[in-house]
């Protein structure tokens, strides 16, 4: 075989091997554009450390990172310029934790101020009462916590006689503050002479009333029970039976029966100058003659 047919053949087999890449390359290229399209990014400012409820944000609180177009949350900010870049400050209205989101909901309006009516829904007031260390739960009650609220009433002045009650007044209510702290980052109980409490205009005027008319104390939720429940005014009788008592039972009578004298007593009746005395027969009970 001549010089020139060899060469031939190492070119032809060269041009073979190097279509066979490119192909091969270009094949890949479309296989992986296919199954992993790229998806489109874009900044969001998140939190640099930690933010509690009043704190005013700062260029060092914050950071943007890369976020995917399609999760940004609404109501998030783009550019770091746009929170504090307007001169005027921004307050944090909800606890925002490190790397969270940066949301309007959550900081006041340039200038703006961390007051609690800004947390409020629109059909809840904010009413307060007055706690000690041990209606308060002994300071173990925190912003963010669920409470009940308990009535106390007391024997009424006008009718002694009268028995003390306990109503399990209102349920599962949101605590918004302790005395002046509204953070729910509070971890350390304190001993509270006042609590805070998230309620409707008609929990508000229950709660008003009954601070007037009795004694108002607290009982802590667990966070996660939200389930409304029935309860039963509780009076001094149950106090009396204790944990013992059977509902819908009759009050047990003492096994020994009372005595009664039949003629413990007499009546004198006097006549002019003339006295008489003439005993009286006493009535038996007859719940107490065997």
């Amino acid at each position: 075989m001549s010089l020139r047919a060899i060469s031939t053949l190492g070119i032809a087999a060269l041009l073979g091997l190097v279509s066979v890449w490119l192909a091969r390359s270009w094949l890949q290229a479309q296989v992986s554009e296919q199954g992993a399209p790229t998806e489109q990014m874009r900044q969001v400012v998140v939190a640099a450390t930690g933010l509690d409820f009043g704190s005013r944000l700062g260029r060092e609180h914050l950071r943007a990172v890369t976020w995917p177009v399609a999760s940004i949350p609404p109501g998030s900010f783009t550019s770091i310029d746009d929170l504090v870049g307007s001169g005027q400050e921004r307050i944090v209205l909800r606890a925002i934790e490190e790397n969270e989101p940066i949301l309007a909901s959550k900081v006041t309006a340039p200038g703006g101020r961390a007051a609690l009516s800004t947390v409020l829904p629109k059909d809840k007031r904010a009413i307060t009462i007055r706690v000690n260390d041990v209606l308060g739960v002994a300071g173990f009650v925190l912003p963010g916590d669920r409470v009940d609220v308990l009535l106390t009433r007391a024997h009424s002045d006008n009718n002694p006689a009268s028995e003390s009650v306990t109503n399990l007044l209102l349920q599962n209510l949101r605590v918004l503050g302790i005395d002046q702290e509204a953070s729910e980052r509070k971890e350390k109980p304190t001993v509270a002479k006042a609590v805070t409490l998230e309620v409707s205009p008609d929990e508000a005027q229950m709660l008003t009333l009954g601070s007037q008319v009795g004694s108002l104390s607290l009982a802590l939720r667990n966070s996660s029970d939200q389930a409304a429940v029935q309860a039963r005014p509780v009076t001094l009788a149950d106090l009396e039976h204790g944990a013992n008592k059977v509902e819908g039972a009759p009050a047990k009578r003492s096994g020994k029966p009372r005595s009664v004298n039949a003629a413990a007593s007499s009546i004198r009746v006097i006549r002019g100058i003339d006295a008489e005395i003439t005993p009286v027969q006493a009535e038996r009970d007859p719940l107490l003659v065997n």
